[in-house]
């Protein structure tokens, strides 16, 4: 039997991408093969040769006569610190990495003693400087890690060391899952919820929402319980108030139960996206969650899109429930990571990636097989709700010395994002920075001060590759004040948790409450103790 035009269609898109990628294999040969597609034996070190960006963060701090005593777990003396992007170098007084809340006071105690400025870090991906402070003291806090459910109060209370993916697989193991969350499993949960983080539940939003209480080590030592209804004004500036109204050292989160959704994907015009979104998406009561990836191929750059939506399976209480799998790693295969590595070099690479992602990688989803007569279509994609948000993007690990990987976000009101798009479409094309990949999910207002939404929005994430070098600095730093302007000139605003290439007024305009912000952290810090380069370059 014949096969259906549109089978026949996708059957030789397959065989096309296949075959350019073959080509291109033996293009770049075994060598630069294995390179391209191997993962590092570890986490990426910074080196000496990488050069500083200039965040007024750089430089060489005098040599500090020694101390009566040390900081609990302290690991590091001296010597600098960077961040995931390699870009920004900090000299420090030193590291410590405290194991139990008790060390942490210890901890500010000691700097506190000694005269020196407190950050707070975890697996240190925020690129602004808020995980450091020239000669101060760096607390590292992936030491606290403990995860534990409460299952009959439906909630889960996490060390801010503890990763994503430990709070999945501890949650999967109990059928829940989490209620937000960010877009990749690696990062810490108390760095997160002090940059105020986001997914792809599009009900939800960030993390403000469903963070039910934190206890924190205020700068005078006291560990305090604080929530929505004991201190609503202190809960407000924590939460995205990037460590500098103290150290967080347990979360308490909502979670959900854990269920099968019906994954569902569709190539659509970038510039239907908000429509459908607001039309389509928002009406269906069985859609949880949602994001897009935009295209980076130089033919349909950012002028198509690639729709997802997971949706309940909608079973009643009779129905045979679909079970919860294993857990499934499907982020770190080498040929994903080949072909990401090649698309740094765009052109042909970026086509066929994009190609790919459209008609190859649909095969490969972490899928299911439904046991629900209702659902046994061919074309059925079941994934838990854990499965969905277990996201490592191992593959993003590379053997790249002279490249490095940075983030930017911007939001947009809905029925801007195609003018929005638009228009940077042509800002990062005369750039020379690599988009490697684009999306698109769903933020609202929450009750945080330092908001970047102010009411529904749609981010737009980017993820860029950039020469490791003083001209690839350069470059990010033009590209990064263009999209910065042209997101403002747009009624819209940009997240600060990246390279700031931006001026103090850009700041304040995109977060109207910065100076209130800044006012509140000295009320409740009046020594500034926690300190970062962040504060010190837009206080």
């Amino acid at each position: 039997m014949a096969r259906p035009a549109p089978a026949r269609r996708a059957h030789r898109a397959r065989r096309w991408v296949l075959g350019a990628t073959l080509a291109l294999v033996l293009t770049v040969g075994l060598a630069a093969g294995d390179r391209y597609s191997s993962a590092p034996a570890g986490p990426r070190e910074c080196t000496a040769e990488v050069r500083p960006v200039a965040f007024g963060t750089t430089g060489t701090v005098p040599a500090m006569p020694p101390l009566p005593h040390t900081a609990p777990g302290l690991t590091q003396i001296g010597g600098v610190v960077n961040d995931a992007s390699c870009l920004n170098e900090v000299p420090v007084h030193g590291v410590a990495r405290p194991g139990s809340e008790d060390d942490v006071v210890q901890a500010v105690a000691y700097a506190r003693e000694n005269d020196l400025a407190v950050s707070v870090s975890g697996t240190r991906h925020a690129m602004g400087g808020q995980a450091s402070y020239p000669g101060g003291l760096v607390l590292d806090m992936r030491g606290l890690d403990a995860v534990t459910v409460d299952a009959e109060a439906g909630t889960v209370r996490v060390g801010a060391g503890a990763t994503w993916r430990s709070v999945l697989e501890t949650l999967h193991a109990e059928g829940r899952a989490v209620t937000a969350m960010p877009s990749i499993d690696i990062l810490s949960v108390g760095g997160t919820v002090s940059v105020n983080a986001h997914g792809v539940d599009f009900r939800r939003g960030s993390l403000a929402g469903t963070v039910r209480s934190l206890r924190l080590v205020t700068a005078d030592g006291t560990v305090r319980d604080i929530d929505r209804a004991s201190d609503p004004e202190l809960f407000g500036a924590v939460i995205g108030g990037y460590g500098l109204f103290g150290v967080i050292t347990e979360v308490e989160l909502e979670t959900v139960q854990d269920t099968m959704y019906q994954l569902e994907q569709r190539v659509i015009p970038s510039g239907d996206l908000a429509r459908t979104y607001l039309e389509e998406v928002v009406p269906d009561e069985d859609a949880r969650l949602m994001y897009a990836h935009l295209s980076t191929a130089p033919s349909s750059f950012l002028s198509e899109a690639i729709l997802y939506t997971y949706s309940d399976t909608g079973g009643t209480p009779g129905d045979v429930a679909e079970p919860i799998p294993p857990l499934k790693d499907t982020q770190n295969s080498r040929v994903g990571r080949f072909a990401l590595n090649l698309a740094r070099h765009g052109g042909v690479f970026q086509e066929v990636r994009w190609a790919a992602q459209k008609h190859v990688l649909p095969s490969f989803q972490p899928c299911a097989t439904s046991r629900n007569a209702a659902l046994r279509d061919a074309e059925a994609c079941l994934v838990a709700r854990t499965q969905a948000t277990y996201n490592g993007l191992g593959l993003l690990n590379h053997k790249l010395p002279d490249r490095t990987d940075v983030l930017h976000e911007y939001f947009v009101e809905p029925d801007r994002l195609g003018e929005f798009l638009e228009a940077a479409a042509p800002v990062l094309r005369e750039h020379d920075a690599e988009l490697l990949s684009a999306s698109v999910r769903v933020v609202h207002r929450d009750e945080v001060l330092l908001s970047y939404a102010q009411g529904d929005r749609l981010s737009v994430v980017l993820y860029l590759s950039q020469d490791l070098s003083d001209a690839g600095n350069a470059d990010m730093a033009g590209l990064t004040r263009q999209l910065v302007a042209l997101a403002l000139e747009h009624g819209g605003t940009f997240y600060l948790p990246y390279q700031p290439h931006y001026t103090r007024e850009q700041v304040a305009q995109a977060y109207p409450t910065l100076d209130e912000f800044f006012a509140l952290k000295r009320q409740h810090d009046p020594e500034e103790l926690f300190r970062n380069a962040f504060y010190t370059r837009f206080s």
